[in-house]
């Protein structure tokens, strides 16, 4: 781009031109942000940092803990209490909300966040990130409770993503499309690199974890095996298959260059709804998609139309490029289980 646009300037000149953003989102945005890159410095270090292996405890969902985790978890927590944007936060890695302390004045957002998605990875250097989703308080609420955060992915304000990788980038959309954004280290700010981002509707490349085949419902194994078929099958071309176990990355990769990615429901677990967590992943994430033209479904209906029913709900999310994602959703429908 011959003009740099910082991510402060972006947001303004949304705030003049279109409206879109409220001066208090538009600083809450900016202090996420900010916390990204304190985040991204952290995960930079490395072994340097002593910021590798686990930190000797479990969250929520019984999944140790990496000591990033907490240590993400705790600069979103600082960095966004005391700037009178929200009223309260909600995380992956904390069983119920936090409040807002009484000695910081409360805005009327709430923020989630998943603080370090794709934990696993950190330790052999692989792309990870943050994820976050923002909401308004309901009107008229008292207080806030737990059911403050219980509402459909559609009322969403903003959302959005920082990935950790060769390159440090924010993903961010607030309902009028989506921009990406690079960290220049030496200025240390977040430069637009690209406005508009549009997901192909057709793609020739599928993410799922196969090691799971065994577990699949029928309408998950035809769909796999007639990518695998290739030119030789029904759907008449190959398949490049791709899983890097960081939703954040495949979900980055498939904004980038098209894509369909997969986290099904499958019997190891049969009563529960998926692995992905509703509010904190699967939402921020279908929002992005949908905004970039793509679509996002739990298999049978969309995502963003869903009701959270409690804070950490699970859910099976398929999204990406939308013939795919229609595909995927009408062989189970058509299954009718």
């Amino acid at each position: 781009m011959s003009r740099r646009i910082s991510l402060t300037q972006y947001l303004i000149e949304q705030q003049r031109q279109h409206g879109h953003i409220p001066q208090e989102l538009r600083l809450l945005i900016e202090v996420v942000a900010r916390a990204c890159k304190r985040i991204a410095i952290s995960v930079n270090k490395g072994a340097l940092g002593d910021v590798l292996g686990t930190a000797g405890s479990e969250n929520v969902q019984g999944e140790v803990q990496k000591k990033l985790d907490i240590i993400a978890n705790e600069v979103l927590i600082e960095a966004n209490e005391w700037g009178g944007h929200l009223a309260a936060m909600a995380s992956e890695e904390m069983e119920g909300i936090y409040l807002v302390p009484n000695r910081f004045p409360q805005g009327e957002y709430l923020l989630m966040f998943d603080p370090l998605d794709g934990s696993s990875n950190i330790d052999v250097n692989v792309s990870i990130g943050t994820i976050f989703s923002v909401l308004k308080k309901v009107e008229g609420s008292k207080g806030v409770s737990e059911d403050d955060f219980l509402q459909p992915g559609k009322q969403q304000a903003a959302a959005g993503y920082c990935v950790y990788g060769p390159q440090t980038t924010l993903v961010l959309t607030v309902g009028d499309g989506v921009a990406m954004f690079t960290l220049d280290r030496e200025q240390g700010s977040f430069v637009l690199t690209q406005e508009g981002v549009k997901i192909p509707e057709d793609t020739k490349e599928f993410a799922i974890n196969m090691s799971n085949m065994r577990h699949w419902d029928e309408p998950v194994k035809r769909y796999i095996d007639e990518c695998l078929a290739g030119a030789e099958g029904a759907r008449g071309k190959d398949f490049n298959m791709r899983w890097i176990a960081s939703m954040v990355a495949d979900v980055h990769r498939i904004l980038t260059r098209g894509g369909v990615f997969m986290y099904p429901w499958d019997k190891r677990e049969p009563n529960k709804a998926g692995k992905l967590r509703l509010m904190y992943e699967a939402n921020p994430m279908a929002f992005l998609v949908e905004q970039a033209g793509g679509a996002a479904t739990n298999a049978r209906q969309r995502i963003l139309d869903l009701q959270p029913s409690k804070l950490h709900e699970r859910v099976s999310v398929v999204l990406g490029s939308k013939n795919e994602v229609e595909r995927i959703t009408a062989y189970h429908l058509e299954s009718g289980k």
